[in-house]
């Protein structure tokens, strides 16, 4: 099995933590209080650990952004050294929130949080997926009726082919993983967060993905 670290320990990080550990993967998840989250997260499964975020990103084989789109530049940016060599899973999209906290604008239009952060890493491997759901869908794509996309952006085929690995663990099936190409595909995927806040508005935090019908 793998060495995953997860960095963010919010509801996006603790989900894929939980649903990783229990497909047998050592999961480190990194916040900035360690010890806070651990109090606040512990419950999730035995074998997860709790460390700073540069320790987790230093001490694992793979790691996932799940901090916050609007900082996650910055903040990975000064984790050059730990991140090198090292695929990136970025799960996170970069906006300015709207008068109601929800998703309002791109902050880099033209372009994506994934572009820029294979820019600032370039001894990393990222790949762009998981970006297009709400949080609980990237653990139980099987809870939609109609089955969902996850779509995969991203220079290096072999990072393509392992992060569609862990994505197996996650329950997708082959066939509902949409290789897009390069990592510049990524702006496509991440602007379709701007469709999210009204279905929310209308809906309410419903499972939903933003998927490709066949």
């Amino acid at each position: 099995m793998t060495s995953i670290g997860i960095l963010g320990a919010g509801r996006v990080g603790a989900n894929l933590a939980a649903k990783l550990s229990a497909a047998g993967h050592h999961v480190a998840i990194g916040g900035r209080n360690p010890d806070d989250t651990a109090a606040r997260r512990g419950g999730l499964a035995p074998r997860i650990i709790y460390a700073d975020q540069r320790t987790a990103a230093r001490s694992t084989d793979i790691v996932i952004n799940a901090t916050p789109g609007d900082s996650s530049l910055e903040r990975l940016a000064g984790l050059r050294a730990e991140l090198s060599g090292k695929i990136l899973v970025d799960v996170s999209n970069a906006t300015r929130d709207a008068a109601d906290g929800l998703p309002g604008d791109l902050c880099y239009p033209g372009s994506s949080l994934a572009e820029k952060l294979q820019a600032a890493l370039p001894g990393t491997r990222v790949v762009k997926t998981l970006n297009t759901m709400l949080f609980t869908v990237m653990t139980a794509p099987e809870t939609l009726a109609t089955p969902p996309t996850a779509y995969l952006s991203g220079d290096d085929e072999q990072a393509k082919g392992t992060v569609a690995g862990l994505l197996g663990d996650l329950g997708w099936q082959p066939e509902r993983i949409e290789d897009l190409g390069d990592i510049t595909t990524a702006r496509a995927t991440e602007a379709m967060v701007l469709v999210v806040p009204h279905v929310l508005r209308r809906h309410g935090f419903k499972p939903f993905a933003v998927s490709l019908a066949r």
